[in-house]
């Protein structure tokens, strides 16, 4: 099964925010990409790029203490968007 990662997006983000450390945060199923993923982002951004491989359970489930290292960024792919879910009067 092939699936659309939507690297051009994480790309255009890093840029816009002009970030210089990300972490990236993928479901065990995606795991196998994250090398991948790395690479494409640290040669189109010029960030350096930490993969977090802990378990990850949801789009609640940030790394603990991940703002003592640095990062600039974090891009979690494989949750649901939020905002998306929200009802529209509290969006």
């Amino acid at each position: 099964m092939e699936y659309d990662l939507e690297l051009q997006r994480a790309i255009t983000e890093i840029q816009k925010a002009k970030a210089k450390v990300v972490c990236i945060q993928l479901p065990d199923g995606l795991k196998q990409q994250a090398q991948n993923i790395c690479n494409t982002l640290e040669t189109e951004t010029g960030a350096s790029v930490i993969i977090w491989l802990s378990s990850c359970y949801g789009a609640c489930d940030w790394p603990l203490g991940i703002e003592k290292a640095g990062v600039d960024m974090l891009i979690a792919w494989g949750h649901s968007a939020w905002k998306q879910d929200l009802p529209e009067s509290i969006q």
